[in-house]
């Protein structure tokens, strides 16, 4: 029964997605469609990127980290002065898809447009309708504003990257496919922009395609992969363990969510509909799956309840409490919520350690953050819910981090996966910079000295003809 439901909602979901192209702009629209709307900005996790925790809803400020620096989010409420309020459907249509704003310039791919330009004429219209008319518009300009180093503070620099990575083509659906699957692409590929974070990227930080949801790093974060292999992807998940996860960030002996995809659940993910959360998880479970080399075995089946409790009675702390044993940091730190063999809280809202993504992935980066940052989560309104777990930042040392880190790696992950002092010092640190910034400066200058000496050969050349 609820299969034959979500397949009908995918089915008028998608009719209504292949709807009429683009229409002239209209007057005011009628509520539900400003509700639709309002449905597919959330899935678009729109608001995000362009809030600040607290702040009033689309009005921007925040400063997104990049490899390339701070990109600060725009105010996108129907503001005549500061926002988007005199755009026509049209430029509203270019900037969500194709990255261009009405002024002409070009946006930074930080705003997923990529993804965004899978989004159908109809899909794009319902958008526009609720940010110009289910918006309430703020009349004032975010206090900071995009400042990335030369050559990329150019953004004519980006018709370039735009012509060599950006199709603009909307999604069409594969008949071969069921209803579900296309509205699982369709959302997956599009709106919830799910490979614009879990696919690796290239030299010039294009999504390579040919690896979609294989894993990729974001700065601090790892977006792991979410293929269908069974040892590094969801394989191994049901649908329904992917749909729970996607609804509330959590899956019982395999996963929880922190940092940029707890986000995603919270503003977004947790607040779609079951039949398109079924979509989802139905599409990327049929990814054609990537294998890390490095996992041998399921990452959520490494590890197993145990202590090293006997080795550190009686043993007092070392004057230097850098130099603490692995077993003593986790004594002191974590036992009292995971317990003092790694089986999590009794309640099941603390996760246990063993048999989970985070300790037996190839990639340790999400330990440590986890670590550094903790994980919090809010309450799909802007308004902050809590710790699950707390931060470390200011608590323990880039020294203590590894060894505490090895320690939960030894005893309840993969063990082969180190946690190193290179890593937390980059990692506290905001990220490893982008070479990218280096790269176009040199091309910049290569180009420069071969027009130069273009230029001098035909000189040379008009002279001898002279």
């Amino acid at each position: 029964m609820m299969a034959a439901f979500r397949l009908t909602a995918g089915a008028v979901l998608l009719s209504l997605a292949a709807m009429p192209v683009l229409a002239a702009d209209k007057g005011v629209p009628d509520a539900a469609a400003i509700e639709r709307g309002r449905y597919l900005a959330t899935a678009g996790d729109c608001i995000a990127c362009h809030s600040v925790p607290g702040g009033k809803p689309m009005a921007g400020g925040l400063s997104l980290a990049t490899p390339l620096g701070a990109i600060v989010a725009t105010n996108i409420t129907p503001s005549k002065t500061h926002g988007i309020g005199n755009y026509t459907l049209k430029q509203f249509s270019d900037a969500v898809r194709h990255g261009v704003r009405a002024d002409g310039a070009n946006l930074y791919p930080a705003m997923p447009y990529t993804a965004y330009a899978k989004v159908t004429d109809e899909d794009t219209a319902a958008l526009y309708d609720y940010f110009m008319h289910g918006v309430a518009a703020v009349d004032a300009a975010p206090a900071q504003t995009t400042d990335l180093p030369f050559p990329f503070n150019i953004r004519l620099s980006m018709a370039g990257w735009n012509m060599l990575f950006l199709d603009k083509k909307p999604f069409v659906a594969d008949t071969a496919k069921s209803m579900e699957w296309n509205r699982g692409a369709y959302l997956a590929q599009g709106l919830a922009h799910c490979t614009t974070c879990h696919t690796p990227r290239n030299a010039l930080m294009a999504e390579q395609l040919s690896k979609e949801l294989g894993g990729a790093d974001l700065g601090t974060w790892h977006a792991p992969n979410i293929t269908s292999d069974i040892n590094s992807g969801v394989g191994g998940w049901s649908q329904q363990e992917l749909v729970d996860y996607l609804r509330t960030g959590r899956t019982a002996n395999k996963a929880q969510a922190a940092g940029p995809m707890a986000e995603a659940i919270d503003h977004s993910l947790k607040h779609l509909s079951d039949a398109d959360l079924h979509a989802i998880a139905h599409y990327v479970k049929s990814v054609p799956a990537i294998r890390d080399k490095a996992d041998t075995q399921s990452v959520t089946q490494w590890g197993k309840a145990g202590d090293e409790l006997a080795s550190i009675r009686g043993v007092p702390l070392p004057q230097n409490l850098n130099k603490m044993s692995g077993a003593q940091l986790y004594d002191a730190q974590c036992a009292s919520c995971h317990q003092a063999r790694g089986e999590g809280s009794f309640d099941g809202s603390l996760p246990p350690l063993f048999h989970n993504s985070v300790t037996g992935r190839s990639n340790s980066n999400n330990l440590v953050m986890a670590i550094l940052d903790g994980v919090e989560r809010q309450d799909g309104r802007g308004a902050h819910a809590g710790h699950l777990m707390p931060a470390f930042r200011q608590t323990l040392s880039d020294e203590q981090i590894v060894t505490l880190g090895n320690y939960v790696q030894k005893m309840y992950g993969n063990p082969a996966i180190k946690v190193t002092a290179e890593q937390v010092t980059t990692l506290r640190n905001g990220g490893a910079p982008s070479n990218l910034i280096g790269l176009a400066r040199a091309g910049i200058i290569v180009g420069v000295l071969v027009l130069l000496a273009l230029l001098l050969w035909w000189r040379g050349r008009r002279r001898k003809q002279a």
